[in-house]
């Protein structure tokens, strides 16, 4: 593959076309941004040049900076590797140009390519390309001078939402607003735009640098309220993140001072943030999610990946129509089965309410809308499982009828069929132990709501094909999600890593604190609610099936307590009666109930764990490491026993599964950055004062004491079994 370089042809009308070459999307690699100043000051002292366009081959302006150099300087602490380039290249080289430079561009134009573009002095756009600034979704700022031009280009208003929220907008919106100049077909992008350059440099069309206008910017004190504005929703949005507050600082500096002034602030800011925990956690989390799909000996062995046209899903509950809403709203016919027509019309009327939800937020049109329910079919027996590519059985959690469903399905369905289970913590041997199709049965775990959230956790056995994998691997993407593969054990790797969540937070409370503000910490520490309301929402039988199933198999590392059948005895069921720890009121938010406190005394009574009878003292981080240090203590077994192929597997995985902030970096990411010592010597601590249930892992034991990061390979400790 050739190495990323800048081209520059000089045609017959005196244009010198500057294209970048960087495949697949152009990003501006350090030779890149080398190679735009070389060519920019050849055009610029060539007396055959009139005017610059600036162009991507294949048909692509540019996907942005290339923010591999973010990762490196991650690792060495070394911010120089990130170059100076707004001032010097955008400003002095591009917008001060004397030669007229137009840029075109087709497909996406996000990250610094589109604040390139807004130092030309025209942009020509294709239809429906995407234009935004995401970069506060990676910790940083736009660094390009995007924070200073975008408002000027668009008005204020309009650019803190796209910054802010990292929401692009499309060209044709663009161009309404003053950000694009013209949209004209893909093939017509080169000539519209040659000739536009020439327009501007023989002066048919204004001069515009984007950086000295203030027309849209409003009045001083118009914009000081609409930063107002901003920094209080910013606060709602990301409170544990300073990108938010301190992009609206640097566009302020810009206001008051000037655009170059705000340009200056903007590179000074824009390097201190590469550095901060929150920017090495989500640029941890954007290469994470990218390695989910590379896995040793099914994507690297040559494989295709078979086309899925039909499915089927039995079991038409709340998981199972959430995945059939799934499949059907991405174009894959669906055939759902239940045991008679009362539950097949309930989970029929449930999906059809979910794609609904769909159209009403935005998400479908309702053209789609129907032909998505056109593609569902349902099903009282097995007539209809004759040609599908693959059945997700999604039933109760009980081994005896998965094994018999199994042993039927596998009679009937065509012998390339995937044979697969949505159980959450069930062995995969145990569901297809009375088959003879081993290396058909895959687990395919969906998170609730299944329609919606991301995560899709494939579970293989060691008798799983790489073909059924690589299959479940595609068509996961298909449908939207995020494919993990991870091994077979009692809740696989999410659920199995956070099992001691909710267990913790149930000690805590049991040795005193109080129940709401151990929702209220864990909220505050990022994830979106915390383990009693998240309870609530779940239902308390899941809670208590799913407790005696870790119990049984991690016995002696487990809490057990009467509280979910006490509150259960007490008439409650959390959101789905509407009183749980909390009270659930129809157009009100959840508010803590006083009157579950005297169960929770009574369970207290019964656990009788408080030291002499008195509840503990503690601080608020103590509370928040007692709840997820216990985590982080069983992903170190998730990671020695080879659950997951690389620890960045978990990391996403409990960012999409689990919704642990991702600024944070997922769990084994933020377990380095506070400290594998700092960990283990707290759960040391804890089980001498408290129990077993605290008790280091060997894994972690070892990483504490070799001061060797818990995300390191496992050849990095010599007690680690990968079974991967």
């Amino acid at each position: 593959m050739a190495k990323p370089h800048v081209t520059m042809e000089v045609g017959n009308d005196g244009v010198a076309v500057v294209t970048l070459i960087n495949p697949p999307v152009n990003a501006l690699a350090i030779p890149i941004i080398s190679g735009l100043k070389e060519k920019f000051d050849e055009a610029t002292r060539r007396n055959d040049v009139k005017a610059v366009v600036l162009t991507g081959k294949g048909g692509r302006f540019s996907g942005g900076f290339d923010i591999n150099v973010f990762q490196k300087v991650h690792a060495t602490g070394d911010i120089s590797l990130v170059p100076d380039v707004s001032v010097e290249l955008v400003v002095n080289t591009i917008e001060d140009c004397k030669k007229a430079c137009c840029c075109c561009r087709g497909r996406t134009s996000t990250w610094r390519g589109l604040e390139l573009a807004m130092g030309c002095h025209a942009r020509i756009a294709a239809p429906k390309t995407q234009l935004g600034l995401p970069e506060l979704s990676l910790g940083v700022i736009p660094g390009f001078g995007g924070t200073q031009r975008l408002p000027r280009l668009l008005g204020l208003s309009k650019a803190i939402e796209i910054m802010l929220l990292s929401k692009p907008i499309m060209s044709e919106e663009g161009k309404k607003l003053g950000l694009i100049d013209a949209i004209v077909p893909s093939q017509e992008l080169l000539k519209v735009s040659r000739q536009w350059a020439l327009d501007i440099s023989e002066r048919r069309k204004p001069w515009l640098r984007s950086l000295h206008r203030t027309d849209k910017i409003g009045s001083l004190s118009e914009s000081r309220d609409v930063l107002k504005a901003a920094r209080q929703q910013a606060k709602k949005i990301a409170p544990n993140m300073p990108q938010h507050q301190a992009c609206l600082d640097v566009i302020e500096e810009g206001i008051i001072h000037g655009g170059y002034n705000g340009v200056l602030k903007e590179a000074k800011v824009f390097k201190e943030l590469v550095l901060t925990e929150t920017a090495k956690g989500l640029v941890h989390i954007f290469f994470a999610q990218r390695m989910t799909s590379k896995i040793p000996n099914v994507t690297d062995v040559g494989l295709k990946p078979r086309r899925i046209k039909k499915i089927a899903i039995i079991g038409g509950g709340l998981m199972g129509s959430g995945i059939a809403t799934a499949f059907i709203v991405s174009n894959i016919h669906v055939v759902l089965k239940e045991i008679n027509s009362e539950y097949l019309q309930k989970g029929t009327k449930t999906i059809e309410a979910n794609v609904r939800s769909l159209v009403t937020r935005g998400k479908l049109t309702r053209d789609k809308a129907d032909k998505a329910l056109s593609m569902l079919k349902g099903a009282l027996d097995y007539s209809d499982f004759k040609d599908v590519d693959m059945v997700i059985e999604a039933v109760i959690e009980s081994v005896p009828l998965k094994q018999k469903i199994f042993s039927e399905i596998e009679k009937i369905c065509p012998p390339h069929c995937i044979l697969a289970t949505n159980t959450s913590t069930i062995d995969l041997n145990l569901v297809g132990e009375k088959t003879s199709s081993q290396d058909r049965i895959i687990g395919a775990h969906f998170f609730s709501p299944a329609h919606i959230m991301p995560l899709l956790e494939i579970v293989r056995t060691d008798k799983t094909s790489a073909q059924a994998i690589l299959d479940l691997m595609t068509v996961g993407k298909t449908i939207r999600k995020a494919p993990v593969v991870v091994g077979n054990c009692t809740g696989f790797a999410v659920n199995r890593a956070f099992f001691p969540y909710a267990q913790s937070a149930q000690l805590l409370l049991h040795l005193g604190v109080d129940v709401f503000r151990i929702d209220r910490l864990i909220s505050s520490f990022g994830l979106p609610m915390g383990p009693f309301q998240l309870q609530d929402l779940s239902g308390y039988g899941i809670a208590v099936a799913v407790g005696k199933e870790f119990a049984n198999a991690f016995r002696g590392r487990t809490f057990q307590t009467p509280l979910v059948d006490l509150l259960i005895k007490n008439g409650r069921n959390g959101k789905a009666n509407g009183k749980g720890y909390y009270i659930y009121e129809k157009g009100s938010r959840p508010r803590p109930d006083p009157s579950v406190q005297p169960i929770i005394e009574e369970s207290r009574r019964v656990a009788n764990i408080m030291p002499n009878g008195k509840p503990i003292n503690i601080t608020d981080k103590e509370i928040v490491e007692m709840i997820l240090f216990p985590v982080v203590n069983e992903a170190c077994r998730v990671l020695d026993e080879g659950i997951v192929v690389r620890a960045s597997d978990l990391d996403t995985a409990s960012v999409l599964g689990m919704s642990f902030p991702s600024y944070r970096g997922g769990i084994v990411f933020w377990a380095d950055l506070v400290g594998p010592k700092y960990v283990y010597d707290s759960l040391k601590k804890w089980s001498q004062r408290f129990g077993d249930f605290y008790k280091p892992s060997k894994f972690l034991e070892e990483r504490a004491a070799g001061g060797i990061p818990l995300s390191a390979p496992a050849s990095s400790s010599s007690g680690s079994r990968s079974r991967m």
